[in-house]
């Protein structure tokens, strides 16, 4: 059975807090609530006041999506390369509307045409022209499928 003391529990207990540290309400920490333990010198009433404000930013900042997190990209739809993945070069976290996936794409090594450049060889204008065509009803899917990421980052 799990122990989980309310709010009022803590504020019975004379000071739930180590030495040297006063309590300042509540906060939850791991799906409990405990006590909001500050040092004694920061309970004047400004200088809680802009402690709590500055908890509730950390609390903001940690609830960034984890799938942003684990992918190590900045933010939605912002691909980024993978080096040391063995098989895909790039991924990104999508976002389309209220939908979210994490999908890696471009092969690896593979020598893609890039962006397009002046004087480039007919080799890799039909490369690029042939992926797109080979592509196309994949693309047109949007920003949820791979082939729309490799046809916008490597080619």
């Amino acid at each position: 059975m799990e122990n989980i003391l309310s709010f009022d529990s803590f504020n019975e207990k004379k000071n739930p807090c180590w030495k040297g540290y006063k309590q300042i309400g509540t906060k939850r920490k791991n799906n409990k609530v405990v006590p909001n333990c500050v040092p004694d010198e920061d309970t004047s009433d400004s200088k809680s006041e802009s402690y709590i404000s500055s908890f509730d930013e950390f609390e903001l900042n940690e609830k960034k999506d984890t799938r942003l997190i684990k992918a190590g990209v900045e933010g939605y739809n912002k691909p980024k390369r993978t080096p040391n993945h063995p098989t895909k070069s790039h991924i990104v976290v999508a976002k389309e509307d209220d939908v979210i996936k994490t999908i890696r794409f471009g092969e690896q090594g593979a020598e893609t045409a890039g962006k397009p450049k002046e004087g480039e060889s007919e080799r890799m204008k039909n490369k690029r022209k042939s992926f797109k065509a080979r592509h196309a009803k994949n693309i047109k899917k949007g920003k949820l499928s791979a082939a729309y990421w490799a046809n916008k980052v490597k080619w």
